[in-house]
């Protein structure tokens, strides 16, 4: 590990964080049409064609800890932190089936978000308030994740000290960083993430595509790599007393390996960002094309893993996994280039934390604030609460990126995909059928809920007595398995039972104000015009 700041790279991840706070900024008059409009802060307008939705996609869910992140499980444990791989290859068919029915029923009703459309499809504010809760908790750590992800890099730049440092000034770039990541959101809305994207979209496939060649000819080509990576993962790990890893999950593995991309697979789109990218488009076809073009990023995914091994080649020695990749570059590559790639790794860290924090605020405005707490809002109001909530999401996360231990964060992480999953009954659900009773899926959320909270709080590591990990013994089965999806399969089966005995007692169902031609709507369509729900009556969309 070099000592001291790292001028060069200092100075190239300075000049293109400078460059996207100027264009995070002039986004604001992109296509700019009502300011007082929160169709216009936190879904641009509505208005993005195929690439702008492509590249807002990719910089929501490919994110700077996916950069840190992906390799560095690869680096600690082998071919298991592939797992990422196949889930990103699963969720693409999977939303080609209900991300345009979404867009359709939302651009019709004018839904936000996705606690609108289960209050307008059930008929149900407690219903929409758990979805909504339940997307404001799982999106907070993620946002922390991405500081953490920024942090990383600073570390390897030499930037801001050592451990004995004054605390400020360690963190003083961290806070400038948070800064302007806060007033370029709160001026532009979510255009200044989508035209940043572009930006940190170009840096990662650069960056990828000269490190999958340039780094193995340094390292003497991929046979050596694996080589020396199959040798380490055969070491002793002397806090477990088993191999460190493997190339190859081992069979008592594979049982979490599938269950867990799977049960990624099926959250990934259930977190707000993602729809909140999703609605921004402009046509029910902009979604279709996506589905189809996005795979592209899960072909970078797979070479980026692959720096995992690369590390383990290059003799990078860290006490935090999450730095392996960050020095891998550093020590690699020409400082100028280090830089380019510190650079995409902070803008990749950006774009997401700022779509994140304005889908948490807009969960809170239209479904809590609006619902619960003024329903005779404006939309001028609507708009004002949802920024300083976008603020507030991120002073939460960057309190607790400065506070808490990075494992903290990593985990609970962990535990907003075990807790986001358990929506799903109720919005893809909703989206193909009517017949859930809307009591049941609540009752089947909180089932879920507490179920994967609870079983993850047994779950123990090396290191942490409790959330040392997101896989436990499956009941009934006997195999190690992801606790978000035993928790989902609960949620399921205490919802269709309980459907089934709440409409035998024929309990009061909840009025659907959506109807069957919704779902296929398109912007285009001869007669089709956004109508407002009865809660959100007098705004502009």
């Amino acid at each position: 590990m070099k000592d001291g700041v790292n001028g060069v790279a200092l100075a190239v991840f300075i000049f293109f964080f400078l460059a996207v706070t100027v264009m995070g900024f002039l986004a604001a008059r992109w296509r700019r049409a009502d300011n007082d409009s929160l169709d216009e802060w936190g879904l641009g307008g509505r208005s993005f064609g195929t690439w702008v939705t492509w590249f807002l996609l990719g910089g929501d869910l490919y994110t700077a800890y996916t950069f840190v992140a992906v390799p560095a499980a690869v680096y600690a444990a082998g071919a298991a932190g592939f797992f990422a791989v196949p889930y990103t290859i699963l969720v693409y068919p999977l939303i080609f089936t209900f991300l345009p029915r979404l867009w359709s029923v939302s651009h019709k009703h004018g839904y936000v978000t996705t606690s609108d459309f289960v209050r307008g499809r059930f008929g149900s504010k407690g219903l929409s308030l758990a979805v909504a809760v339940t997307g404001i908790l799982a999106t907070m750590p993620y946002i922390a994740l991405q500081l953490v992800g920024i942090q990383a890099v600073l570390d390897v730049m030499g930037v801001g000290g050592g451990e004995d440092t004054n605390w400020f000034v360690k963190d003083l770039p961290l806070l400038i960083a948070f800064g302007v990541l806060a007033a370029y959101t709160y001026s532009s809305g979510l255009r200044a993430p989508a035209l940043i994207a572009f930006v940190k979209d170009t840096l990662i496939y650069i960056v990828i595509a000269v490190a999958i060649i340039y780094i193995p000819i340094k390292l003497g080509g991929f046979d050596d790599i694996f080589a020396k990576a199959a040798h380490a993962f055969s070491q002793t790990n002397p806090a477990t007393g088993k191999p460190r890893g493997a190339l190859a999950p081992a069979e008592p593995g594979q049982w979490t390996y599938a269950t867990l991309a799977l049960g990624s697979a099926l959250a990934l789109f259930m977190y707000p960002h993602s729809i909140t990218a999703t609605l921004s488009s402009r046509s029910r076809e902009v979604i279709r094309r996506n589905t189809t073009i996005l795979p592209l990023y899960s072909l970078m995914l797979g070479l980026l893993a692959l720096l995992g091994f690369m590390a383990i080649a290059a003799g990078v020695k860290v006490t935090n996994g999450q730095l392996a990749i960050p020095q891998l570059f550093e020590d690699m590559f020409p400082s100028w280039f280090a830089g380019v790639a510190f650079a995409a790794i902070g803008i990749g860290a950006l774009v997401p934390a700022a779509i994140m924090s304005i889908a948490a605020a807009n969960l809170f405005t239209r479904n809590i604030y609006k619902d619960f707490i003024k329903p005779d809002a404006t939309p001028a109001q609507e708009t004002k609460v949802s920024k300083l909530v976008s603020l507030l999401v991120k002073v939460g996360a960057l309190v607790f990126v400065l506070t808490m231990d990075k494992t903290v964060a990593i985990n609970f992480q962990l535990l907003g995909g075990i807790w986001i999953l358990q929506t799903f009954p109720a919005l893809v659900g909703g989206l193909f059928t009517r017949w859930f009773h809307r009591w049941a899926l609540l009752a089947g959320w909180a089932v879920g809920m507490v179920y994967g909270t609870f079983a993850a709080y047994g779950v123990a590591s090396p290191t942490q007595a409790h959330f040392g990990g997101s896989s436990k013994e499956i009941p009934g089965i006997g195999e190690i398995g992801y606790i978000g999806l035993t928790a989902f399969v609960l949620n399921v089966v205490v919802a269709v039972v309980l459907t089934f005995v709440l409409k035998a007692a024929k309990a009061p169902d909840g009025i659907d104000e959506t109807k069957p031609e919704d779902y296929t709507a398109d912007a285009g369509d001869p007669g089709v015009q956004v109508e407002l729900p009865p809660a959100t009556a007098g705004a502009s969309h």
